[in-house]
């Protein structure tokens, strides 16, 4: 059964008067699209003009995105300050992204870093990953660890160095090892919510405005195998 987030049941993980840090959902869409399917943006502002008691229209700015079918920490802008500075940390890339993700084939290592170089087909909403540079392709990167063997899965932690389309799904696949119910990049079989075993598990950023270092982890959903995850 799947549970998309509403204003009574939003996993609120921070919030101040800049910014609000949500733990989003599987399913949830973070910004509106041709689907018309009401976004997590939008769900956030009632949220706001609720607990607030705001009179009129409630400033939101959306800073970056998960895939719908990905779960995990998304941050919103409260203030026009607030997100023309976060645009800014997000695009010189001083974040430090943590992901978890779930994959069945045993990865060649135990910890790597994958390079490659990343084409994206925008007819069916893909990439491609290839070992060399190839024309109109961007470069991706990341490391991960085996930090968790469990019965028939493994779960790796993933740090971006670059923020590529649908990067960590591609680059997993390519070395033989898509997320679990991942099946544009692979994996046999769908989960039962339509989502896929990747969440963005840890943010570290400097705060727009106090300028101090802040640290946020999104407890992982609620399902068997997250579950046996220590």
């Amino acid at each position: 059964m799947k549970i998309l987030s509403t204003k009574d049941n939003l996993q609120v993980l921070h919030e101040d008067n800049h910014i609000i840090v949500v733990n989003k959902r599987v399913g949830d869409i973070v910004q509106g699209d041709k689907t018309g399917d009401k976004p997590l943006s939008d769900v956030v502002k009632e949220y706001i003009k609720e607990k607030y008691n705001k009179p009129g229209e409630v400033f939101l700015g959306v800073i970056h995105r998960l895939d719908r079918p990905t779960s995990g920490i998304v941050v919103f802008a409260r203030t026009s300050k607030a997100l023309s500075r976060l645009n800014e940390t997000f695009k010189n890339r001083e974040t430090q992204k943590t992901y978890w993700a779930i994959v069945k084939k045993q990865p060649p290592k135990e910890k790597d870093t994958l390079i490659h170089f990343l084409t994206r087909n925008p007819k069916n909403n893909t990439s491609k990953a290839h070992l060399k540079e190839v024309k109109d392709s961007k470069k991706a990167s990341l490391s991960y660890s085996v930090f968790q063997k469990l019965n028939n899965y493994y779960a790796l932690e993933i740090d971006l160095h670059t923020g590529r389309h649908h990067q960590i799904r591609c680059q997993l696949a390519a070395i033989g090892c898509p997320i679990k119910g991942d099946l544009k990049y692979g994996f046999d079989r769908s989960n039962p919510d339509g989502g896929i075993h990747l969440h963005a598990r840890k943010l570290n950023l400097q705060h727009p405005v106090t300028k101090e270092i802040i640290t946020f982890t999104a407890p992982t959903p609620d399902d068997v195998i997250w579950n046996t995850i220590s």
